[in-house]
């Protein structure tokens, strides 16, 4: 019989709904990294992130009646997440707060690689770092989100679709205008060393 890390997210959702509890805890284990991560970049916000977290995997066993057989358990997972994080963007717009303890968080920055061996490079690199954070803050929350699905969690466009509730077209443009808003708000670097 195979253990719960050598079956598939399907298999453990399938269990799941026929009521074995270790199956939801093994799918909790499985993408606690990288959906929490997916939601504090989506966010910017640790603690909303966490609650976010938990809010998913709550409709995940809410809904799981509702989850199709032969459907992709990650590309539903993250529907729900991005769903939540867009609501949770739509609400903060309506009513905006400020953060008092609001500290430097785990964002899509912070996953571009960095190679800086020597101290020029280091300033040249969080001098480039600070653009890029200013330049995705500029993005819209759905821009945003539509980016990190695609680039970060590996998310086919179709299934980003799928997760955003709108068309592969409409996925296309989002990624498209984000890229374009970064590259105006980002110089060449090609450009700046010559």
């Amino acid at each position: 019989m195979p253990t719960a890390e050598e079956r598939s997210d399907e298999e453990l959702m399938d269990l799941h709904r026929q009521g074995d509890t270790c199956a939801f805890e093994s799918l909790v284990r499985r993408y606690a990294d990288p959906l929490l991560g997916f939601l504090v970049r989506t966010t910017q916000d640790r603690a909303a992130a966490e609650d976010l977290f938990q809010e998913t995997f709550l409709r995940v066993h809410q809904k799981s009646g509702s989850f199709r057989p032969g459907a992709r358990f990650k590309s539903w997972l993250y529907a729900i997440a991005a769903h939540l994080a867009v609501d949770r963007h739509r609400r903060q717009a309506r009513a905006p707060t400020l953060s008092l303890d609001a500290g430097e968080e785990d964002r899509l920055i912070d996953h571009l690689p960095d190679s800086a061996p020597g101290p020029a490079q280091a300033a040249d690199s969080a001098d480039q770092r600070a653009r890029v954070r200013a330049a995705v803050e500029n993005l819209s929350p759905r821009q945003r989100t539509t980016l990190e699905l695609a680039y970060f969690e590996g998310l086919s466009y179709p299934e980003v679709a799928a997760a955003m509730g709108c068309t592969v077209g409409t996925v296309k443009t989002q990624v498209s205008r984000a890229l374009h808003i970064l590259a105006r708000c980002l110089p060449d670097p090609r450009k700046e060393h010559a």
